[in-house]
């Protein structure tokens, strides 16, 4: 058969590697470089936080060995990602290998400044231009173990005319050395590689707030067999249908249904919120929770890796590839200071040699600016923030899609609420119990029964409310009497014989009796009363009046988006106009819109932003979709345990707890602040050190300790305040 002259078919594949020393942005962007000239690799997405690098690709074209390679070429390890931090938990950290160039390089740097200090310091036999004396060989061998990390990294970064750290301290050093400057070349190797280290433990500590979430979910569940018995089993190993035992105490180990026994949850660990919430059968419940009481046997309904937790991980850890505005204004700012001031470096040795001034002092000048001319610091600012403040408002209940949503909710200056399920519980409850004048306690205690027997029969939502608050009563279901002849009347309510006499409930003007006092705006009143069989004279009555409940703490909660800075609230809903205002009265909310459909609070929402700006829509779930979309920011109440939630907004209240939106807008403020703090500090210390190197105030050594290591250190720490914010404080 003769070959074919069609290319084989596209096999498009996404490998993920673990790269352990990407550790700043401009190491992703020049393995993104190298690999985007690849043929067959279709998209690269790495991140210094996680040190992980997401590679799309034609396998038909591309394998992951050739993706490793060209990685490693630029002197970088790379393996295929196996599910876990590819980095040292930060407890690990000063014990890892760049620990342990750090203390190697100290330990000489130490060793060499002892000889030259006591003056033990003979010359050796060594065909050495400089390093003529034993603390100088000292140096040189202390600067070439500091450097073991980057040199070949640097090394690899002159081949592709990169102009990154590692090569800006891997000339640093060798012109120190070619000058004689053999403690300052020694002193910016073992000061840099502390720099490595002070970096990777802060960004692991970064990484650690998103690692604390995965802890939340056990390794193990107690599985129950098909005899009863309880056996350990892995996370992993459970599928769907299976039963798990949850003892008091345990987490919870996998999303599921209890069908046996009843528990107070603590579900904290994703809501936020500090109440523990009562399960028993029927009742789902979530990985991560934590059983307080009672013994619980929950039905497994979703794997480990579809469970709300998981995806709360999945959904925090995409987060950081969500670049903010200023991430983006300071990476091209970057791309083009860099060169700037490496362009600069090259001027200060050649212009003051070519007018006559000696080499030597000005070539030390141009390496301490390029050694200030690193923008690590300036790039690390602004994604160690972003990390630290979403990962601490995962912790709190609220989950944000992205670091330009965490900028975003900061700008917002006006809320659009949805009215039912998210202002309102989105279901009726029985406000108050009246009885017709004249009515005996034990005649109106036998119709309350006879009215709760009638809804426990019956389906619709004003039955189930009434049926509720019965049993709130203590009108159990065991002690209700029977109802025989049981009708439900379309539109009009339910019939039934209870205890001998016909009784009904349903509307007032089908039983023809009046609701007691005027008519209330967004209230419903339903009635029930005896009825003789023979003369159908009017007997005893009980009116329930019926409304969707605001939330607690609703009032509250927009009090403290005010106080916040928030200028304007606003309904939106397709409820009518009365219940509508009812409720807003109620809540505190500027503005009503009423009887919108779904495209009309998209216009609403379009011209609320052409009037005040940046507008953030809070609704509870799917059926908000189109209005999340149009919004600024779209904000999903109760997304715990819903997929359409999770995935609809771009920051989801886990719990309905409103509160959270005023936390979430603090946090985002600070984050901001915090961003802007970080940018202003390196921007201005390296500009300062800039001006002053001309005039050789700023020697070698101190380019490192200020430019480099102090004010990477400094934003880092600064940023990682963050991950520490509870509540906005």
């Amino acid at each position: 058969m003769p070959p074919s002259d069609t290319a084989p078919p596209s096999v498009v594949t996404t490998a993920t590697f673990d790269v352990p020393d990407m550790d700043c942005a401009s190491c992703v962007a020049r393995i993104r470089g190298r690999l985007t000239a690849l043929d067959g690799v279709l998209g690269v997405d790495g991140s210094p936080i996680s040190r992980t690098l997401s590679v799309e690709m034609d396998g038909a074209r591309v394998t992951d060995r050739r993706v490793r390679d060209e990685v490693e070429r630029l002197g970088y390890a790379a393996r295929i990602h196996t599910g876990r931090s590819p980095a040292n938990a930060t407890s690990g950290v000063w014990r890892g290998g760049v620990a342990r160039i750090a203390y190697a390089s100290m330990a000489l740097f130490v060793v060499a400044g002892l000889a030259r200090w006591t003056g033990y310091d003979p010359r050796i036999a060594a065909p050495l231009a400089r390093a003529a004396t034993l603390s100088d060989l000292l140096f040189v061998v202390a600067a070439l173990v500091g450097g073991w990390n980057f040199f070949p990294r640097g090394v690899a970064a002159a081949r592709a005319l990169a102009l990154d750290m590692n090569f800006l301290m891997t000339v640093a050093i060798i012109g120190a050395v070619a000058v004689g400057e053999t403690m300052e070349a020694a002193a910016i190797a073992f000061l840099f590689a502390l720099s490595e280290l002070l970096e990777r433990y802060a960004v692991d500590r970064a990484r650690g707030s998103v690692e604390a979430l995965m802890e939340l979910s056990p390794d193990r569940a107690r599985r129950i067999d098909a005899a009863g018995e309880e056996e350990w089993v892995e996370i992993e190993a459970l599928v769907v249908g299976d039963e798990v035992a949850v003892r008091p105490g345990d987490r919870v180990p996998a999303d599921g249904i209890v069908v046996a026994g009843r528990s107070a949850i603590d579900e904290s660990p994703i809501t936020g919120e500090p109440l523990s919430a009562d399960k028993s059968v029927g009742d789902r419940v979530h990985s991560g929770t934590i059983n307080r009481e009672g013994w619980l046997r929950v039905r497994v309904e979703r794997l480990a890796a579809d469970s709300t937790l998981a995806r709360i991980i999945r959904l925090v850890q995409d987060a950081e590839g969500r670049k903010t505005h200023t991430e983006q204004f300071v990476a091209r700012f970057a791309r083009v200071y860099t060169p700037i001031v490496t362009l600069a470096a090259a001027l200060v040795v050649a212009i003051p040699v070519l007018l006559g001034a000696p080499f030597e002092p000005w070539f030390v000048r141009g390496l301490t600016l390029l050694v200030i001319a690193c923008p690590c610091a300036l790039v690390i600012s602004t994604p160690v923030a972003v990390v630290s403040g979403i990962t601490a408002a995962a912790r709190n209940g609220v989950l944000i899609k992205g670091g330009r949503y965490l900028e975003a909710l900061g700008e917002v200056k006006v809320f659009a609420f949805d009215k039912t399920g998210t202002l309102t519980h989105g279901r009726l409850a029985v406000e108050r119990v009246e009885f017709s004048d004249g009515v005996e306690p034990e005649a109106a205690q036998r119709l309350l029964r006879a009215a709760a027997a009638l809804e426990r029969r019956s389906e619709h939502p004003l039955a189930r409310a009434i049926a509720e608050h019965c049993g709130a009563m203590g009108l159990r279901a065991d002690t209700l009497p029977p109802v025989a002849d049981f009708r439900s009347v379309p539109g009009r309510g339910a019939e039934g014989r209870v205890d001998g006499r016909l009784v009904r409930i349903g509307a007032p003007e089908w039983l023809e009796v009046d609701p007691p006092g005027e008519p209330e705006v967004g209230r419903t009143v339903v009635a029930a009363r005896a009825v003789d069989d023979a003369s159908g004279s009017r007997r005893e009555t009980v009116w329930f009046t019926l409304a969707d409940r605001p939330r607690e703490g609703a009032a509250a909660a927009l009090d403290a988006l005010r106080a916040g800075g928030v200028v304007h609230t606003v309904m939106l809903t397709g409820d009518g106009e009365g219940p509508a205002r009812a409720v807003a009265a109620r809540v505190g909310v500027d503005e009503v819109r009423a009887r919108m459909m779904p495209e009309d609070k998209v216009r609403a929402l379009e011209e609320l932003e052409r009037i005040h700006g940046p507008v953030a829509m809070v609704g509870d779930g799917v059926n908000d979709a189109p209005a999340l979309a149009a919004s600024s920011v779209g904000i999903v109440m109760g997304a715990m345990g819903s997929d359409a939630s999770l995935e609809t907004a771009d920051l989801a209240l886990m719990g309905d707890d409103l509160s959270r939106l005023a936390y979430a807008r603090r946090m985002s403020g600070l984050a901001r602040r915090v961003i802007r703090q970080n940018i202003a500090a390196a921007i201005v210390v390296k500009a300062l050190l800039v001006l002053a190197v001309p005039f050789g105030w700023v020697p070698l050594v101190a380019a490192v300790i200020v430019g480099d290591v102090g004010v990477s250190l400094g934003v880092t720490v600064n940023a990682l305040r963050l991950a520490a914010v509870r509540d906005g404080r």
